[in-house]
């Protein structure tokens, strides 16, 4: 399992079983609101809020519904007053975990991610202690039987690209700047190339690679996280083999 395209995997699945039962929805409809209150309810000004509308719509969430969570966050209609907290810990074998999360309760939300950081063998630190160790950066993954490898370098390079790396079995992983983000995928979608995974988020420098319990552990840890209430967006350095995964995934069957 690579740092990164695995999980973004897992976690797509995972969004699937969310919508479903509407948790996927309530966290979309905070990321509005909270967008929408610090940048204003115009998406063609606010990034921010236009990429919580493009999640939404992806989400098949009803417009109204849309509507009036960026109603809350401008002041038009009276609603919950969120913010954007973040945390830092680490994970079982020392991996470093950045949680960002929206929540109108800090102490509840800080108490609550220390619980499930102790619970799966991990702790919570203190700001600072791993996003050095993390830049912001544009991600894109594509099936490897999809597409040739040299066509899709030259694509993805010739777009502005920062890498293309190879080394995952299954995915082609697409590194960009965040500038550059939006004309690399912009690119491969002219050039009609089916995308698995496109997001700006933050990638490590380093991986740690996880091996028998503390894979385990790690990905429990990150299934956890990501099921909370108020958490946005999970980010960590391990590593797990695609092997290692398999088992985890069959002995949890």
């Amino acid at each position: 399992m690579s740092g990164h395209s695995k999980w973004a995997g897992i976690k797509h699945k995972k969004a699937i079983i969310d919508a479903k039962r509407g948790k996927i929805f309530t966290k979309i409809i905070r990321e509005i609101t909270i967008a929408a209150r610090i940048g204003g309810g115009s998406p063609e000004n606010n990034a921010r809020l236009r990429k919580a509308i493009d999640a939404a719509r992806d989400a098949n969430m009803p417009q109204d519904n849309i509507k009036k969570a960026i109603q809350r966050g401008t002041g038009e209609l009276p609603g919950v007053s969120y913010e954007d907290v973040t945390y830092e810990g680490y994970g079982p074998g020392g991996v470093a975990v950045i949680v960002e999360a929206t929540t109108d309760n800090r102490s509840r939300t800080v108490s609550e991610i220390r619980k499930i950081f102790s619970h799966h063998g991990g702790n919570l630190g203190e700001n600072g202690c791993v996003s050095w160790m993390f830049r912001e950066k544009g991600y894109i993954s594509v099936d490897k039987s999809k597409i040739p490898e040299d066509r899709l370098i030259e694509i993805a390079l010739e777009a502005g690209a920062d890498d293309v790396r190879t080394e995952d079995d299954d995915v082609f992983e697409i590194i960009t700047s965040p500038e550059n983000f939006e004309k690399v995928k912009s690119a491969l979608e002219s050039a009609s190339v089916p995308i698995e995974t496109a997001e700006v988020s933050l990638q490590p420098s380093t991986y740690i690679k996880l091996r028998g319990d503390d894979a385990r552990k790690m990905v429990e840890l990150m299934e956890e996280l990501e099921d909370h209430d108020d958490t946005k967006n999970v980010y960590a350095n391990f590593d797990i083999s695609n092997k290692d995964m398999e088992e985890i995934e069959k002995n949890r069957a």
